[in-house]
């Protein structure tokens, strides 16, 4: 079972990422799929859930209207993409898989959103 994040990086204010999640040792599609951050000093946050098959996506305050989560369970992999980007989303973000009793987290990647 692997998660592993990709596609984060150092950014400007305003900028954009699409951070990638992709997954192999199970059934992808099987699994909601979430993305939390957590930024130095501060607890893990949520920011986005999407369900097995791609419906019902929420957001968090901070990020909605910003990002957009997705699926592609053809080839076991999320997405989130995020615009707009300010220096206080600045965080390690992190792709996490719930279902049938079992929650796997991916490695992290790092979004840097400086000038």
């Amino acid at each position: 079972v692997q998660l592993v994040e990709s596609g984060g990086g150092l950014v400007q204010p305003g900028g954009s990422l699409k951070l990638s999640c992709a997954s192999s040792g199970f059934t992808f599609s099987s699994y909601t799929m979430k993305w939390y951050r957590q930024a130095p000093g501060k607890e893990r946050e949520w920011v986005a859930t999407i369900g097995p098959t791609g419906g019902s996506p929420t957001y968090s305050d901070s990020m909605k209207g910003r990002s957009t989560i997705s699926r592609d369970n053809a080839n076991n992999t999320g997405y989130l993409q995020m615009n707009s980007l300010k220096a206080d989303d600045t965080a390690t973000y992190y792709c996490n898989l719930v279902g049938a009793g079992s929650n796997f987290w991916g490695q992290g990647t790092q979004v840097t959103v400086s000038s």
